[in-house]
């Protein structure tokens, strides 16, 4: 009788011991779990974002959603927080704005680069296929937006012409483009340039047999 009870106590002291040894892994993970947690950035809300980058991009509300096909009410929803939107939501809103979804996310979107110097990789890429613009530095926080541009043959800005607050400048270095400004036509070849106001209706396209490229400067920056 007294062996089975010593027996029974054995188990049972053994039993403790290992029950002591889950719950210290049990908190240990719990620990660790915790200060995982907290060595986590904080992640800026969308909405909050997204104001900060429709007024980056000097938009209201309602441009914002003329340009994306969203009604006015479901961005200023987002902003305020009242409305999480879906993954599709959110796209088709950026797509009203010149950069990518990835972009949209990016940290070192709404800041100033603190590069002084870009490789030819480096460059921004605002769009791509028939015209071809690479900027210098981020999307945006600019001032003047300093640009690599590349027409194909045939390509050009579409078929109405371009109006828009500021001024714009470009230099051909190869190729040739003809530029339209306020019904005035020429066609420059490298080496040549222009500088005009951009309220004044313009257009530019590549009738030539080769691509065109050149380099150009506009402010207040349209991208």
């Amino acid at each position: 009788m007294f062996s089975k009870t010593l027996n029974r106590l054995e188990k049972l002291l053994i039993f403790c011991a290992l029950l002591e040894k889950v719950f210290s892994i049990l908190n240990t993970w719990r620990a660790c779990a915790m200060n995982s947690k907290n060595d986590r950035p904080q992640e800026e809300d969308i909405g909050a974002r997204l104001m900060r980058v429709r007024k980056a991009f000097g938009l209201s509300q309602r441009q914002l959603s003329k340009k994306a096909g969203i009604a006015n009410a479901t961005i200023s929803q987002i902003e305020s927080g009242a409305l999480n939107p879906t993954v599709g939501t959110l796209r088709k809103i950026v797509s009203g704005l010149p950069m990518s979804l990835s972009t949209f996310f990016d940290d070192d979107t709404l800041s100033m680069d603190d590069k002084f110097f870009y490789a030819k990789g480096e460059l921004t890429e605002l769009s791509e296929g028939a015209v071809s613009y690479r900027q210098v530095g981020g999307p945006i926080g600019k001032a003047i937006q300093f640009m690599w541009e590349r027409y194909a043959p045939g390509g050009n800005t579409g078929r109405h012409n371009l109006t828009h607050e500021g001024e714009e400048c470009g230099f051909v270095i190869s190729g040739e483009l003809t530029v339209t400004v306020a019904g005035h036509t020429r066609t420059l070849r490298a080496g040549e340039a222009y500088y005009f106001k951009s309220d004044l209706p313009h257009s530019f396209k590549n009738d030539g047999v080769v691509s065109c490229e050149l380099i150009t400067a506009c402010t207040p920056p349209t991208f």
